[in-house]
Formats: structure tokens, C-alpha cells, sequence
């Protein structure tokens, strides 16, 4: 949550509304009842490493005890542009990495055992990806978790960057390509947005991408990133994506051929 220092540091008066705002944020609750049929985890893992949707749409919220051990988080700091407008960091994974080589990412990464919380995940994970002093940092909440490869729980938390002009992008070449940011209103935007109509196990979805431009670079914001960036972006905004969304209803048979 928003410690003393975020009010001591931050002095846009739009941030600290925006602290007191999201600091009062409640979780949906899970929309799964208990006669319906546990998730095939192989299946469904491959589904949601391309798509990324909240947690509480899923079946896994039933039973998080069995997911408890596979946490990650990721980092969703915000800062405030030279025209007024909320921009969040992103970072382009290293074209060397054996998985989601050259896709865009928020910083962040799995749990370790010395974490406190899913907020020194984040802020860990970004200092070793992007350089990112943590104490730059103040995390104002958590979102729902949502679902990776594997059933990985990701859980998204919004930070807001305190000192802009303290943070000098030290990219992890191991890790990271690129270092940048894009407005966080476009996620919620039907702008630089298009959309394809996928089917899994009979049930119609729709993949989101954001395409985006800056400093005559282009990248393509998609899946898991996508997803979580849409639902912030609604958080933080107060309103609803201007296109539809269209998630599955992860309903499945007892019995599923793997």
C-alpha cells in the first residue's frame, strides 16, 4: 500500500488521488461455483501462456492452495509523461532468452523465498532486469493474479515512480533488450488495437495487440502482458476497455484426452 514517503515524494496531486483511489481497490470475486469441473492443467496452461486473464474467471481461484508455490509477480510502475498523461514501463525480452524471446514484457518475475511480499517481487525483479532502485518506487496496491504458462500465478502490482528523473534504464542484456514506456489510457483505447478470434476445447476468445510506436521503434504488446495492462488501465481510469473482450468461460468436461 501507499507508505508516508509517497506523499512526501510524489507531487502531482493527480497521484495522490490516484493512491487514495486504488488503495481502496477490491479484488472481483471468483465467479466459479463448487459443481463445476477442475481445470486440465496442461491444456489449459498452454491456453493462458498466449491469452493471460485474471485469476477470479478461473477455475484455479477455487483451490489456491495448490497453486501457492508457482507465484510470480510483475511491476506495473507508473510515472507521469511531459504531456500529463500515465505512462507505464515496459521492456522488450532479450532476443536470447529460450522463452518469449524478443516479446514485450512488464519487469517482474517468479517468487523468491526471502520476498515479504508480492510488492518486493515486483520491485526485486526490476532492479535486476532494468536497474530499477526499488526505493524509487512506491507500491500503492496489487491486482488479482492472473494466469501464465503453467498456471503460473502472476500477480500485477501498481507502483508509481517517484523520482523520474533518478531512474536511468540499466537493461539486464541477459534479460532485456529495451527499455520503454507507452501511455497506460491506450490499453482501454480502441486505437493501435487489433484482435483475433481463437477457439479452445469450443469456446470462443478474442487475442488482443496493441501495436505502438515511439522513437521510430515499433513493438507489439500482446497476450499475458496485454491482458494484465487492459484490466490496470480499467482499474486506474474507472472505466471499461472501449471494445470488447470476449474471455472464455473456462468451463471443461471431467474428462479431457490430454
Amino acid at each position: 500500500m501507499a507508505s508516508s514517503s509517497f506523499y512526501c515524494g510524489v507531487q502531482s496531486k493527480r497521484f495522490l488521488v490516484l493512491a487514495q483511489q486504488l488503495r481502496h481497490y477490491k479484488p472481483p470475486p471468483c465467479s466459479w461455483d463448487d459443481n463445476e469441473e477442475r481445470i486440465i492443467e496442461e491444456a489449459a496452461g498452454k491456453f493462458v501462456s498466449q491469452v493471460g486473464f485474471q485469476e477470479s474467471v478461473t477455475r484455479v481461484a477455487q483451490n489456491p492452495e495448490k497453486f501457492r508455490s508457482k507465484r510470480a509477480a510483475v511491476l506495473i510502475c507508473l510515472f507521469e509523461g511531459d504531456a500529463g498523461d500515465l505512462r507505464v514501463i515496459l521492456t522488450k525480452r532479450s532476443s536470447r532468452l529460450s522463452t518469449h524471446s524478443g516479446e514485450v514484457s512488464l519487469p517482474g518475475g517468479k517468487a523468491d523465498e526471502g520476498d515479504q511480499d508480492d510488492g518486493d517481487t515486483a520491485t526485486r525483479e526490476a532492479k535486476e532486469e532494468i536497474g530499477l532502485d526499488p526505493s524509487l518506487v512506491n507500491v500503492i496496491t496489487v491486482l488479482e493474479p492472473f494466469l501464465s504458462k503453467h498456471l503460473l500465478r502472476v500477480v500485477p502490482v501498481i507502483g508509481v515512480l517517484n523520482d523520474r528523473k533518478a531512474f536511468k534504464p540499466t537493461p539486464n542484456p541477459a534479460e532485456v533488450d529495451a527499455v520503454f514506456d507507452a501511455p497506460l489510457e491506450m490499453f482501454i483505447k480502441d486505437e493501435n488495437r487489433s484482435a483475433e478470434e481463437r477457439e479452445w476445447m469450443g469456446e470462443k476468445y478474442l487475442l488482443h495487440f496493441f501495436d505502438y510506436e515511439i522513437e521510430n521503434k515499433r513493438y507489439l504488446i500482446w497476450g499475458l502482458t496485454a491482458g494484465i495492462l487492459i484490466r490496470a488501465a480499467s482499474v486506474v481510469y474507472q472505466r471499461p476497455p472501449a471494445f470488447l473482450e470476449q474471455s472464455p468461460k473456462f468451463k471443461f468436461p471431467g474428462l479431457v484426452d490430454k
